[in-house]
């Protein structure tokens, strides 16, 4: 079991799921505290799946970044490592394409002057 175990962890850090940090927990937890990085990562996927429904609860029109945040806290919900590892790569994408965006656009609608009236795109 223990050599399964370590077969299990070296694919982790060959896949790049996990790097020298997840030593550095394991190397905290000891007797006293056996459960400690189970814990730490369960903690982890409750705390990351908060933040990303208040990113997407702070919700501005932002459609791609609501998407990606809906689907990383679905795959947080259900402990999928892989998914939450993609999925939050392309919410990371997502949301900084659409600040350098509106960076942009807001910089020409300042340019342009205050409109009289809020329309919607064709």
């Amino acid at each position: 079991m223990q050599r399964q175990l370590a077969n299990m962890k070296q694919s982790l850090f060959d896949q790049g799921y996990l790097d020298e940090q997840f030593i550095q927990l394991e190397e905290l937890q000891d007797d006293a505290n056996p459960n400690f990085v189970e814990e730490v990562v369960t903690l982890y996927y409750r705390d990351s799946a908060r933040l990303i429904h208040n990113i997407d609860q702070a919700f501005i029109g932002a459609k791609k970044v609501k998407i990606e945040c809906t689907q990383f806290r679905e795959y947080c919900r259900t402990g999928n490592a892989e998914g939450c590892k993609k999925t939050f790569q392309q919410l990371k994408k997502e949301y900084a394409t659409l600040k350098k965006k509106l960076e942009v656009y807001f910089q020409v609608a300042r340019q342009a002057g205050p409109v009289e009236k809020a329309c919607r795109p064709k």
